[in-house]
């Protein structure tokens, strides 16, 4: 399985009996890299509070890191992963709102959220751009955007020619996902008043994924998008 969780466009091109079985192999497959990236999560979500909007959260990997004081929804749209994101959230007493959308038809009202979070999610996501603007949009003054990110590799190096040159077909078998995107870049370059991001390789078997950012990135105190 290319992706180690659902992509966000994954219920738009996807038949059902592949949302089906995707949402069965995100909620089975991925507790090894989960358990490895636990410390890295546990330090990146510590303190979240009030609404928090989560975008593609899959089968519901990040809900432990979550506080029954937050205000919790998710867009995800396989309908297919509401089901083991309920059956997470009962287990960890959590309330959460489900919506199946995507940030670009889900009419959230701008200057709303106190948190925007995602995990592998924007590597997906048809116009990148574009989405960074609506999580900019849709954050409170202030607000913060946690991500984590798997990247393109440095410019020049060996592993960037190849995820290059792979990228057409791998999107084809991951339903999107594109192994040449420049994700940090893009987020700084979006209009956030400070993003700070750690560049690491993650604890995965396909070195393609391997480079990974995570990060912050905060909406002016004054915005008024």
């Amino acid at each position: 399985m290319p992706n180690i969780k659902a992509p966000i466009s994954a219920a738009r091109h996807s038949p059902e009996w592949y949302q089906r079985f995707f949402a069965w192999a995100m909620a089975t497959a991925a507790q090894d890299y989960e358990k490895k990236m636990a410390d890295r999560k546990q330090h990146l979500f510590a303190n979240l509070e009030g609404e928090v909007l989560e975008l593609g959260p899959g089968a519901g990997p990040n809900l432990p890191y979550m506080s029954s004081q937050n205000d919790w929804l998710g867009l995800e749209p396989n309908p297919y992963m509401h089901t083991y994101l309920q059956q997470k959230a009962n287990e960890l007493g959590l309330k959460i709102e489900v919506q199946t959308a995507t940030l670009a038809n889900a009419s959230i009202p701008g200057n709303s959220k106190d948190v925007v979070l995602c995990t592998l999610v924007l590597c997906s996501v048809p116009n990148l751009e574009a989405t960074i603007q609506e999580i900019l949009r849709v954050l409170k003054p202030g607000g913060q955007f946690l991500f984590i990110e798997h990247v393109v590799a440095p410019t020049g190096s060996l592993l960037r020619r190849v995820q290059t040159g792979l990228c057409p077909l791998w999107q084809v078998i991951g339903d999107g996902c594109r192994l040449d995107r420049e994700t940090g870049k893009v987020i700084e370059a979006s209009g956030f008043a400070s993003v700070a991001y750690e560049t690491f390789d993650a604890p995965v078997p396909i070195a393609l994924v391997k480079p990974h950012i995570m990060g912050v990135a905060v909406k002016a105190e004054s915005a008024a998008t």
